[in-house]
């Protein structure tokens, strides 16, 4: 931001399967609003940080789902972090900290409704807001807790499980007495979910006999699968699957760029092992967020939850291409 104007990244075309930088999204610059063009009730937002989530993918596509499509010429959704520069509202005096979806842009007149408070627990930071306290630690909670009720002595398989909800799900499922395989893509990662987050194990996909090895961690076949991957390993754990196990799907990161996704081959596992396969959001536990903010703020002060960010810095003029970085799982958690 500088001067009299802002930046906003806005969708200028949707893409057929993988974003294009420099032709999917497109950099405007505005005139700044100014603090006294607010009315009662609204504050003059400036954002801090951007999340960045695997959704957003989804969301630039014109077809029916849980919430309507990105328009062209529509400032990219997306959540923030960032600081109240000017207020009408007594809920968020200058200088305090919100968070919201306020799309990618620095500046934003946005109603005080629409934001939350940021509140920094004991062992937090500002950003745990988008991370392990915001979607996607919410998203890890009620996915494991409630969708795939896992228990003590089950055992858990996470795919995605260096990302920022994977890690929180098999952290949450330790805690509550599980045994936890993750699989992740690379091998340091493999190492930071054994070694940083206890995991009982970890394995990288990418390696060349990843399947054997799958095979082998799984003897004892699994109670939970959380899934943010689908494709192959989708494939995989439905052929390792108890009778009554519960599959929570969370995301299919193989093939949300892909043209003509592909559904599971192993699907008649479903009926032969009876497993329950359920797909869910986390904007449906929106009642319950405070009760699972404090849990989770509770074991992040205990320190039995740990956390890594991956940050981008440079402003919104990253954020493209970050996005595409983050469907080549450059980033952990």
């Amino acid at each position: 931001m500088s001067g009299a104007t802002y930046q906003s990244v806005q969708l200028a075309k949707r893409p057929k399967d993988k974003i294009i930088p420099g032709e999917t999204f497109s950099l405007k610059s505005s005139e700044a609003p100014k603090g006294s063009d607010l009315k009662d009730g609204v504050v003059l937002f400036q954002s801090l940080y951007l999340s960045l989530d695997p959704a957003m993918r989804g969301w630039l596509n014109d077809t029916r789902s849980y919430v309507p499509p990105v328009q062209i010429g529509e400032v990219m959704r997306g959540a923030a972090i960032g600081v109240v520069k000017a207020s009408k509202s007594d809920a968020f005096p200058v200088g305090s900290y919100a968070t919201g979806i306020v799309g990618w842009t620095e500046l934003a007149i946005v109603n005080s409704k629409q934001l939350e408070k940021v509140d920094i627990p004991e062992n937090g930071r500002v950003t745990d807001a988008l991370g392990v306290l915001g979607m996607t630690g919410l998203t890890a909670y009620f996915g494991i807790l409630d969708v795939g009720k896992v228990k003590a002595g089950d055992f858990v398989v996470v795919s995605g499980a260096a990302g920022a909800t994977g890690s929180v799900v098999g952290q949450i499922a330790k805690i509550k007495g599980a045994t936890v395989l993750g699989i992740a893509g690379s091998d340091d990662k493999v190492t930071w979910l054994r070694e940083e987050l206890g995991f009982d194990d970890a394995l990288n996909y990418k390696d060349p006999t990843f399947s054997q090895k799958f095979k082998e961690a799984t003897k004892d076949l699994i109670d939970v699968f959380f899934d943010n991957v689908g494709g192959e390993v989708l494939d995989l754990a439905l052929s390792r699957a108890k009778p009554h196990a519960r599959f929570v799907i969370c995301g299919a990161i193989s093939q949300y760029n892909s043209a003509k996704p592909q559904g599971p081959k192993n699907y008649l596992n479903i009926i032969s092992m009876r497993i329950r396969m359920e797909g869910f959001i986390a904007f449906d536990y929106a009642n319950e967020f405070p009760e699972a903010r404090q849990q989770l703020a509770q074991w992040l002060a205990e320190g039995k939850l740990q956390r890594k960010e991956t940050i981008i810095k440079g402003g919104l003029v990253k954020a493209e291409q970050a996005l595409v970085d983050l469907y080549n799982g450059v980033n952990t958690g």
